[in-house]
């Protein structure tokens, strides 16, 4: 039987550590917000052909170096900067006609994002968690009870809080992509918590355990390998995903990842341990 809940000091700090770095660097540097959020322009060019996105971003990086580029379907090519104005995006066109032999009509949209759409996007987003976790909360409460609720709520906000850490502490520009996969992230946290609750449950009707410890280890111990084997699965998926997708994909990909693997550390080594401490204070049966 693995002693889990014996070396709770040993994984909060873990965790802490992580989450203390993130938000000195959000205090210090902020998060990167991509132009989904802080407004920009988005320039949508038909290429025609098969064509190599570096040679693209170096273009656009003459007007504006922190642009981005994504690929997106058939020969098309979108550049996103924050910094692009009006009397600059005919100049980049311009550049990219005589690049790869272009006519007018394969400028398809110049589109610009304010930020007040940024700004309804972040309350959107804050809303979406919010509303995701009360109801998470409501059905483990009634599943299991309270406790067991607001321990999984809290390896919720665990995994959040790392995601958000490593993409402040790296620089990691923030789009509407990153909220489509922070709630997907609750969902397959919640979802690894649940087994291992279910587990304590069904474990602490056998009577086989005389301490919330010991039942905690035990159903650790016997759900791990699922545990471990859905992580793998999912993680091999997403990483081949994130290697070889375009970056549109990339971008939903690489925060999945980052949440997955949080995820399956916060149903183990957090869920589980505050529970116990939780229950510790009360009599076992």
């Amino acid at each position: 039987m693995l002693k889990i809940v014996e070396r709770t000091r040993l994984w909060f700090a873990i965790s802490l550590i992580i989450i203390f770095a993130g938000l000195i660097s959000l205090v210090v540097q902020g998060l990167n917000y991509g132009v989904d959020f802080r407004g920009g322009t988005v320039v949508t060019v038909n290429i025609g052909k098969d064509f190599d996105s570096k040679e693209i971003r170096q273009i656009a990086e003459k007007y504006d170096p922190q642009s981005t580029v994504r690929k997106i379907e058939g020969n098309q090519v979108e550049i996103i900067s924050g910094n692009l104005t009006d009397e600059q995006v005919p100049k980049l066109f311009n550049d990219l006609k005589a690049k790869y032999n272009l006519t007018d009509k394969d400028l398809l949209s110049t589109n610009r994002i304010g930020p007040s759409v940024g700004n309804e996007l972040k309350r959107n987003a804050l809303k979406s968690v919010a509303v995701a976790t009360i109801l998470m909360l409501i059905y483990i409460w009634i599943r299991f009870e309270i406790k067991s609720g607001v321990a999984a709520i809290i390896a919720l906000l665990h995994d959040v809080l790392i995601t958000i850490s490593v993409y402040t502490l790296l620089q990691i520009p923030v789009n509407s992509s990153f909220i489509a996969a922070i709630l997907t992230i609750l969902g397959y946290s919640i979802n690894d918590t649940i087994v291992i609750f279910d587990r304590i449950r069904e474990n602490r009707r056998t009577h086989k355990y005389h301490d919330y410890t010991t039942l905690a280890n035990a159903s650790i111990t016997q759900t791990m390998a699922r545990s471990i084997n859905t992580v793998m699965t999912t993680l091999f998926t997403i990483t081949a995903i994130y290697i070889l997708g375009v970056p549109s994909i990339k971008e939903f990909a690489l925060p999945l990842i980052i949440g997955i693997i949080s995820g399956a550390y916060s149903s183990i080594f957090i869920a589980s341990p505050i529970w116990v401490l939780w229950k510790k204070g009360e009599k076992y049966v």
